[in-house]
């Protein structure tokens, strides 16, 4: 059963990484579309940079304390490439040079956004043979958790 809560709490955590990402996503396309100015774009996207930072930190750590290692192994080049844009200043969004990098902000976040869906269509179809074990059938058809009735004859 600790597992089946395990698997919850990095899958929500998944989810907010990807509401996160989809977020700062929505902001550049907004830009770019000259919907939103660039002073009102980069404080929306630097408001959620550090949350996204330290939302990703807290599921490696989660995976290593509950030991998916594999799962954590798979989330390292994440975290990496999050601590070297930190280190290195590049974390934020500049506003005089939003326009000139927008397209290699896009790519890093669609890049971001593909691996996090990657991530999550992982620790799915994983959680299966975690919750199994558990007593509890995952139905495919509804996406709900249904506990299996047992019958030992």
């Amino acid at each position: 059963m600790a597992d089946l809560f395990a698997w919850l709490i990095s899958f929500f955590l998944l989810i907010a990484l990807l509401v996160l990402v989809m977020y700062q996503l929505m902001c550049l396309a907004d830009l770019e579309f000259d919907y939103i100015n660039p002073y009102d774009s980069s404080a929306r996207i630097n408001m959620v940079v550090l949350p996204e930072y330290i939302t990703q930190a807290v599921l490696c750590c989660f995976y290593l304390l509950t030991g998916h290692w594999i799962m954590a192994l798979f989330c390292l080049p994440y975290l990496s490439l999050n601590l070297r844009l930190y280190r290195q200043g590049r974390h934020l969004v500049d506003v005089t040079e939003i326009f000139n990098l927008l397209s290699w902000e896009k790519k890093q976040r669609l890049v971001k956004l593909f691996y996090l869906v990657f991530t999550l269509f992982l620790s799915v179809f994983w959680s299966q043979n975690m919750i199994e074990p558990a007593g509890i059938e995952l139905c495919w058809v509804t996406g709900m958790l249904c506990t299996r009735v047992c019958c030992w004859g």
